[in-house]
């Protein structure tokens, strides 16, 4: 396999780290497209010399995505935007830019495509986020028929800005905000285990089915429920408020547009629907995979959080 070559479309990002480190360690040439390779320098000890390659890439500009796929034999397109940042918009970067991705990875003769999209994916999503998404699934498979589209639910691992943001928030707050209540059901999974999807879908040992893999976590939360878990493992105390989605929606609308927002409007839409693996989607036992469980990994990397750090007396999380 040694050569063989996969580009990786946000190989630098939260769950692209785990997807190039895994596709190293099986022996890919990996060419991680980013759209500043100075930041990606901390990838290339995740495999031998010269075996990670950075090269700049913005999906956006036509003429560096047909670099970065050409002589590759597998392609993936981990790219996508939490919240909009001038050109950054979620149309040009998960519906048009996903498309023309997959658009240059099928005309430089590439077999394999992985697109990583998210639950919630969908043309009448109440986000524009959901939208978008969908329609870059749609854009993916028009270009490439056989591509295999995963759809995560909400991703943890020690990088991660949900656990790690609620987590810091409490270390300050005595209040910590339920979106809508907190009753909007939400199905953490791994980000390891969504790399191990990706890589199995890379190396053709899961292709394409008649609907996109939906892939979670063993488990279904409420928001309350992961607020108060955050609280157990941190040792610490607040007021799990609830605040309507109107009055999000206002409270988002007037800090939104401030660059790291804590919360936008688009991102309290987002949670007017669970996210969780519908009944009758194809998700991780198509790939062999038991997921991990949010307490046996979340834990590990919240214990900075408590007030003496890794110090403090071992808190036990039970599911």
């Amino acid at each position: 396999m040694a050569d063989r070559l996969v580009t990786v479309f946000g190989g630098s990002g939260f769950v692209g780290r785990y997807v190039v480190k895994r596709l190293a360690k099986q022996g890919w040439r990996v060419r991680v497209a980013v759209r500043r390779p100075q930041e990606a320098g901390f990838l290339r000890p995740m495999g031998d010399v010269g075996q990670i390659a950075i090269v700049q890439a913005n999906v956006r500009h036509k003429a560096s995505v047909e670099l970065a796929v050409h002589g590759a034999e597998a392609v993936v397109n981990l790219v996508g935007l939490i919240a909009e940042s001038g050109s950054q918009s979620f149309n040009l970067i998960q519906a048009q830019g996903a498309k023309r991705v997959a658009e240059a990875a099928k005309a430089a003769g590439a077999s394999r495509f992985v697109q990583l999209s998210a639950i919630g994916a969908a043309a009448d999503a109440p986000s524009e986020y959901g939208r978008s998404k969908a329609a870059g699934e749609a854009g993916v498979k028009a270009a490439f028929p056989e591509a295999v589209i995963l759809r995560p639910s909400l991703v943890f691992g020690p990088e991660d800005k949900f656990f790690n943001r609620f987590a810091n928030l409490a270390r300050y707050s005595p209040v910590l905000p339920l979106i809508g209540g907190g009753a909007n059901l939400v199905q953490p999974v791994y980000a390891g285990d969504v790399a191990d999807a990706v890589v199995a879908a890379v190396n053709g040992t899961v292709t394409a089915a008649d609907k996109p893999y939906e892939l979670g976590g063993p488990t279904v939360y409420s928001f309350r429920q992961l607020m108060e878990l955050i609280l157990k493992v941190t040792g610490r105390k607040a007021l799990l408020l609830p605040v309507p989605l109107g009055l999000a929606k206002l409270q988002a609308a007037a800090v939104g547009w401030l660059p790291g927002a804590p919360i936008t409007v688009d991102q309290v839409k987002m949670l007017e629907v669970d996210n969780v693996v519908a009944p009758d989607a194809p998700g991780f036992d198509a790939f062999g995979i038991t997921p991990d469980s949010v307490e046996a990994v979340v834990p590990s990397y919240l214990l900075r959080f408590r007030k003496t750090g890794q110090y403090a007396t071992a808190t036990t999380v039970e599911g």
